[in-house]
């Protein structure tokens, strides 16, 4: 059998393509409700110090580890390792990222579709009066049901699919250029509404007033962790999306800009939802039933709330599907390079699996609530195993990989684009250094500050 793709490998077409692809993967659910969330937790700019200080001496750096790994291989997760190290072990590790991909969508697909349902409300103006809104119980009701929950993951998979199987050019480049912009606007459009309500100045410094005294090393742990999975670390996506990247490209550049962008997306977010939380005097510790639950009833008693209730739910619904497709490529790629499928039937097959796997990761909401592993069920077990253990060991296999396995100038070369861009003085030695010691170090911190807890 032929080594070669079964059809010709797809390119972004231009820089802003790949900024926006790329922050698209990094944007998600997670910079709406949790992100806004630690931060109050944990001593309000205190955190955000140091969540800015892992982000750009850590999380970067991996971010280009795997920027160098995609770009250089040309190749997908699994087969970047394994065109770089041909005849290793190494070609292993690629796995543990498709795995992680998989896992997070099958479980990432359900509140997708819970996004859609909330998102069909408000076009029908349910969030208009107290008592159109959702109440916590009802909430319940509809997450814990077998078919409604089911009926709107299937869409939300639906609309994944149905991009990518337009390809990287005409499906997700299209997709995050028309729609990145749409949800950046729409997330400032709320938090100018939110920041201009009565009594939302309380909201405003509970995110960026610094109180050190909340701030512990949990705090520290925390910061750590919201940087490494707000970037989509570790699942493959970066690579992948980094594999379809020309040689003229700057990858430096490119890597800070995302990293840039999905920091302001998540503050941004926080004050879009903070300082109307607080201006309705809501405790804001309540994870995803801030979104579900507090938010509607906030909208029920917004002037033109209504209004505002659209705009929310349809920056939730794009965050978590330009998140998706992401994940969702890191398959397909996957099953085109190594199973040799052209990309309508790899996108087929995926999403036979992941119907299958979504469906149990809902009803385990309801009917298959009591099926635990270790203690967990079906949804949670998917959600702890991808963040703690694939999503973590296959970004420290990766700086491991480009630290100690690849050539320091290949790594150069890449990183100057082949000489293309010069870099700043001593800017590789210190990425170098991170790379191949700091980055590894952090990483086994994190995995086994998750396992413990």
């Amino acid at each position: 059998m032929s080594n070669q793709p079964s059809e010709k490998r797809d390119t972004f077409a231009s820089s802003l393509g790949i900024l926006l692809a790329m922050t698209g993967s990094a944007v998600g659910l997670g910079n709406l409700w949790r992100f806004p969330y630690l931060v109050g937790e944990n001593g309000g700019a205190a955190f955000i110090l140091v969540y800015l200080l892992f982000v750009v001496f850590i999380c970067l750096p991996i971010m280009m580890c795997e920027f160098i790994l995609g770009r250089r291989s040309q190749a997908n997760a699994f087969g970047a390792f394994k065109k770089l190290a041909p005849g290793t072990p190494w070609k292993h590790v690629g796995m543990l990222s498709v795995l992680a991909a998989a896992f997070i969508l099958s479980f990432y697909s359900v509140v997708g579709g819970w996004s859609i349902k909330y998102l069909v409300m408000a076009c029908g103006l349910k969030f208009t009066s107290p008592e159109g809104i959702l109440s916590e119980t009802m909430f319940n009701s509809f997450v814990t049901s077998t078919w409604p929950p089911i009926i709107y993951t299937l869409i939300f998979l639906a609309c994944s699919g149905i991009i990518i199987v337009a390809g990287v050019k005409n499906g997700i480049e299209k997709f995050t250029k028309s729609l990145m912009p749409v949800l950046f606007v729409l997330m400032v459009i709320l938090a100018v509404r939110s920041m201009t309500l009565p009594g939302s100045g309380e909201g405003v410094r509970y995110l960026f007033k610094p109180d050190f005294s909340k701030f512990t090393a949990a705090s520290g742990i925390a910061a750590l962790g919201q940087a490494f999975f707000s970037l989509s670390l570790g699942c493959g996506t970066i690579l992948t999306y980094a594999s379809y990247v020309s040689r003229s490209e700057n990858i430096v550049k490119c890597s800070a800009q995302t990293t840039l962008l999905d920091t302001l997306f998540a503050l941004i977010a926080g004050c879009a939802i903070m300082p109307a939380v607080f201006a309705y005097g809501i405790s804001p510790g309540q994870g995803p039933g801030l979104v579900f639950v507090t938010l509607p009833a906030i909208f029920s008693e917004l002037p033109a709330g209504g209004f505002a209730a659209i705009i929310f739910f349809v920056s939730l619904f794009l965050a978590a599907l330009t998140s998706a497709i992401s994940l969702l490529e890191v398959v397909i790629a996957f099953l085109i390079e190594e199973c040799k499928l052209r990309r309508p039937t790899a996108v087929a097959v995926s999403m036979s699996v992941f119907v299958v796997l979504a469906v149990l990761c809902s009803l385990s909401q309801g009917v298959l609530s009591h099926v635990k592993i270790f203690s967990l069920n079906i949804f949670d077990l998917f959600d702890y195993v991808s963040a703690n253990v694939l999503m973590t060991f296959g970004a420290l296999f990766a700086v491991i990989f480009v630290g100690h396995k690849l050539k320091r100038e290949d790594i150069e070369d890449e990183l100057s684009s082949g000489g293309r861009y010069r870099l700043p003085k001593g800017f590789a030695s210190a990425l170098y250094f991170i790379i191949r010691w700091a980055a590894p170090v952090v990483i086994i911190g994190l995995l086994v500050a998750g396992l413990i807890s």
